[in-house]
């Protein structure tokens, strides 16, 4: 069942799941959508402005027009948290698509874009954590998929990595690239914190940095945490103290297991999350 749910099309607010794309539209056969995902949560909405930038750069990166203007978002945005009640959690995902190809066929046309705000009710998951392990599959790099934007088409490879961990028994999977180092989880950022100084993958050019992930850093370090962008194996993974994601979605969750070894929360997520919330209420605009 789906949520209570506002989309902005076409110039207006319609309430629940809009159906804007039919089986001639560009993306729903060629995949040439991207969207981003902002959150509002506890009357306040972190970083919401960097989520539409990047939604207009993925844009540009998969040739389609941004014709919405970053003031624009935010007033939409802010229009449709406010048909919430203010403590509720909720996702705000703006997206692009183009409704025809151009000349060369499976090229969708920019001058075809269309667009849309979607507002619905979305809970934060609980801060119960979750197992990982490792998947076999690999993230792509720049040079065969558009790893630089967050593209429709390339969720359907971490559904398979969240498939397959959890044919296993675990909740996630730890991917890696093509050279074998740690990316990312299927669908969200990881950290991991050893001896006291935390640590997570260099941005290589084949995941996204996440939104999120460049705020708990920036955070941790102001709050005197050492953190290191780094390459990461999987051996670094097992034998670390705590392990954690970061991620829009669920923003800051603790990892408590790694294949047969059961790890605890420990200080440095609680110091992320607690230091990640206190910027999120300082800077977050009200409802």
């Amino acid at each position: 069942m789906v949520s209570k749910t506002w989309v902005f099309w076409e110039g207006d607010w319609h309430e629940g799941d809009v159906p804007i794309m039919g089986p001639r539209t560009h993306s729903t056969w060629l995949g040439s959508s991207v969207f981003d995902g902002g959150r509002s949560f506890e009357g306040v909405a972190p970083d919401l402005d960097l989520h539409f930038r990047r939604v207009n750069d993925s844009a540009e990166k998969m040739f389609l027009k941004p014709c919405v203007s970053l003031d624009r978002w935010m007033e939409l945005a802010w229009d449709g948290i406010r048909r919430f009640d203010r403590d509720t959690a909720l996702y705000i995902r703006p997206m692009y698509w183009a409704q025809d190809n151009g000349p060369l066929a499976i090229a969708p046309d920019p001058e075809s874009t269309r667009w849309c705000l979607a507002v619905y009710d979305s809970p934060l998951p609980a801060v119960n954590g979750f197992s990982i392990t490792l998947s076999p599959l690999r993230r792509p790099t720049i040079d065969v998929a558009p790893v630089d934007v967050k593209a429709g088409c390339l969720y359907p490879n971490g559904a398979r990595a969240v498939f397959e961990a959890k044919r296993r028994g675990f909740d996630n999977a730890v991917v890696c690239d093509m050279l074998g180092n740690v990316a990312e989880l299927a669908n969200s950022n990881i950290f991991m914190a050893k001896d006291g100084v935390v640590f997570t993958p260099v941005g290589n050019g084949t995941f996204l940095t996440g939104i999120t992930r460049n705020r708990v850093i920036d955070v941790l370090r102001r709050s005197g945490v050492e953190v290191v962008e780094t390459t990461l194996t999987y051996r670094d993974f097992e034998t670390a103290d705590e392990i954690f994601s970061t991620g829009n979605y669920a923003k800051i969750l603790p990892v408590w297991q790694i294949d047969d070894r059961q790890i605890q929360p420990g200080p440095l997520f609680r110091k992320a999350r607690s230091a990640y919330w206190e910027y999120s209420h300082g800077q977050g605009s009200s409802k």
